[in-house]
């Protein structure tokens, strides 16, 4: 066998993964309900029609040779107006056009670590962040975020973490797969902390736009001098996963001009993002943005389901989450038996796909697992009543 490079080994990305399984499920004659990806199309949520239009349009008028490496001028100009109008001033020529917001994060972090560095990451974390960093052989460096609390960071935890090794903090708010979202105060001491040890703040916004409350600010403006790279997309708030339209903004004071000139090195390399779709961020971010109002309702209806459902269930509990479309529930396991074992149990006798916690970086022994409540209410109903039954068969089992 020709052999494969040795940093595939820490190469894994559980929400994908896991579906392998699935599909034997599946192949044995079982229905599975997936609620392992944050995907809001196949649960009948649609693109506004302006955005498909406009990508329409831009097809039609033959926009569909290779658009400039950083991205083209009006999509550009339209992020820096949305960053700007959010409280994080900038201006367009500091902005990247990427495939999707995980193209914009692996490009961060290329430029900016390498083999022996340190990038601070939340557990439970999003699991692009550890696969790029085991890609390009940095070390990440987890730091903790609190059940109890909120699913708030603990931000004299992260400041213990910091060696001269450290290269970039990330940050997740509103956050995947918690489902939480950060009050002032906690973005200000991370923001303080990015300023006063020079480490960039790398701020995964993508659900900013979903907090059920209403949009939240950017996370850079409380502190605009402080070392920010901001991330978005069209992908969640705007019905457009399979688009990979995404963009990042790189603001601070100067301190990461180096680290911008590397992003549009390696932005060149890949000559440039998907084209047609470009034109859709403009239609998307100066255009009608009356779904999101609808949406958050929805996502808030069902976030109050799956709360009051999750915690009535005999060893379960969970936190009431505030933005986005997840929970990240706890059951109580016995001794000896992981986050891995429960929820692969759980497809096998229900057909019903969750992500196991420790795919995020949580202690497989600590029972955490990701649920994707984009179903609708009656169906989430009729989920939560097959973990019920499982769950209390599968403890009973174990000996509990």
């Amino acid at each position: 066998m020709i052999p494969v490079a040795d940093r595939i080994g820490g190469f894994t990305y559980a929400i994908r993964n896991i579906v392998v399984e699935a599909k034997r499920v599946e192949a044995s004659g079982r229905k599975v309900r997936y609620l392992n990806i944050g995907d809001p199309i196949p649960f009948g949520f649609q693109t506004p029609p302006h955005m498909i239009e406009a990508v329409i349009r831009a097809l039609r008028d033959g926009h569909n040779g290779y658009a400039p490496s950083v991205g083209i001028a009006p999509a550009r100009e339209a992020v820096a107006a949305e960053c700007t109008q959010r409280g994080m001033p900038i201006s367009p020529d500091r902005v990247v056009i990427t495939s999707g917001t995980s193209e914009g994060i692996e490009l961060a972090l290329t430029a900016m670590a390498q083999s022996g560095d340190d990038v601070l990451v939340p557990t439970p974390t999003y699991p692009l962040y550890t696969a790029v960093l085991a890609k390009i052989g940095a070390r990440a460096v987890f730091y903790r975020t609190d059940p109890q609390n909120g699913w708030q960071p603990d931000v004299d935890h992260i400041r213990s973490l910091l060696t001269p090794a450290t290269r970039a903090l990330v940050v997740i708010d509103p956050n995947n797969p918690t489902g939480a979202t950060y009050p002032a105060d906690t973005r200000k001491a991370l923001l303080e902390m990015a300023d006063t040890h020079n480490i960039p703040l790398l701020a995964d916004e993508v659900y900013a736009d979903l907090a059920f409350d209403g949009p939240v600010p950017a996370f850079a403006a409380q502190n605009l001098s402080a070392p920010v790279i901001t991330f978005s997309s069209l992908s969640k708030a705007y019905l457009a996963p399979g688009w990979r339209s995404g963009w990042m903004a790189v603001g601070g004071d100067g301190r990461l001009d180096e680290v911008f000139a590397a992003i549009k090195k390696l932005a060149d390399g890949r000559l440039c993002s998907t084209g047609p779709m470009e034109h859709a961020i403009v239609a998307a971010l100066n255009g009608d943005r009356s779904h999101q109002a609808a949406f958050r309702d929805a996502l808030r209806e069902r976030a109050i389901l799956s709360h009051a459902r999750l915690n009535a269930i005999d060893g379960i509990t969970s936190v009431m989450p505030s933005a986005a479309f997840y929970a990240m529930p706890r059951v109580t396991l016995p001794p000896g038996v992981t986050d891995a074992d429960y929820v692969l149990a759980l497809l096998r006798a229900t057909g019903v796909l969750c992500v196991y916690g420790s795919g995020f970086g949580t202690d497989p022994a600590d029972g955490f697992f990701r649920v994707v409540f984009l179903a609708s209410p009656a169906e989430l109903s009729q989920i939560y009543d097959l973990i019920v039954e499982f769950t209390r068969d599968f403890l009973a089992r174990d000996g509990r």
